[in-house]
């Protein structure tokens, strides 16, 4: 089997080369990066890298050639426009390289009435890969728990998480489960079946005091609720323009749309997703 996996330098395309050779010979893996210059490991880890632009068709292509398997992760852009854009020309190159099967990367905020700015994108994939005449199968996150561990301190310091999310709650899921189990079903025939979707979250999801409540104990520091506004959210948090993207998805969790619980992961991977509180107790550092 041939793989390629798109952003293999990015957060969560990392993730996946870095399990994913643990399971097939890194010879069979190709890494398609943005800037190869930024892929030496991969290289040294024994797998080819390429360089792909998904605005340019020859260069996807070239990449996809004959691959069994393509690891599609989208691009970090903050539009449903630009990210579907980007599909259409992936899944045009796919076609023309005899791709095998497309493993893509979905998220739980995907119904039909979610304001996330990235919504109609994720709403979109399913349906487009479905009409692709490509087989394919989706993972779908629930949200990532990593982004908490450096948000810890600023949190400590309020004494309150701040999520604008009423009584709602949110599902999370560990970038290092997410990537185990990408790799599981790249690597494994019985699970990449066509038209599966999984969806990857820990086995409980938790509203804001919950949150509150496990982030105390995870810090040692009293921790409350105290949500701000959606307004003031996206403002104080609109580095690199993602304020609105931010203040959107919790707009969509202020509607009961991300707290979806799966037991998706324990199929996958034969046991359950390590649960919040064990993740950040490994991953926190308390000074």
């Amino acid at each position: 089997m041939k793989y390629i996996i798109t952003g293999a330098t990015g957060h969560l395309g990392n993730h996946i080369f870095n399990e994913l050779i643990k399971l097939v010979p890194s010879s069979s893996i190709t890494a398609g990066v943005h800037t190869v210059s930024k892929a030496s490991k991969l290289a040294q880890a024994g797998s080819e890298v390429v360089s792909i632009d998904f605005f340019n068709e020859d260069s996807l292509i070239k990449a996809f050639q004959d691959k069994d398997v393509l690891i599609y992760v989208p691009s970090k852009s903050h539009d449903s426009y630009s990210r579907i854009t980007e599909l259409e020309n992936v899944l045009q190159a796919a076609k023309k390289a005899s791709v095998g099967h497309i493993l893509a990367m979905g998220f739980i905020a995907d119904q039909v009435n979610n304001p996330f700015d990235l919504s109609a994108f994720y709403g979109y994939l399913p349906r487009r890969l479905a009409e692709s005449e490509i087989p394919y199968t989706i993972i779908r996150n629930g949200l990532y728990a990593d982004p908490l561990v450096p948000y810890l301190p600023e949190l400590i310091e309020r004494h309150n998480v701040i999520y604008p999310m009423k009584d709602q709650a949110l599902s999370f899921i560990s970038l290092d489960d997410s990537s185990k189990a990408f790799a599981k079903v790249a690597a494994t025939k019985s699970l990449l079946k066509n038209g599966r979707i999984y969806t990857l979250t820990q086995s409980r999801n938790y509203t804001m005091p919950q949150l509150a409540e496990v982030l105390s104990e995870v810090a040692d520091s009293e921790i409350g609720y105290q949500p701000v506004s959606l307004d003031e959210f996206g403002a104080m948090y609109n580095e690199g323009n993602e304020g609105h993207m931010l203040s959107s998805m919790y707009k969509a969790g202020g509607m009961g749309l991300l707290d979806e619980i799966s037991s998706d992961y324990q199929e996958i991977m034969g046991h359950p997703a390590t649960d919040l509180k064990k993740f950040l107790q490994a991953n926190y550092q308390n000074d």
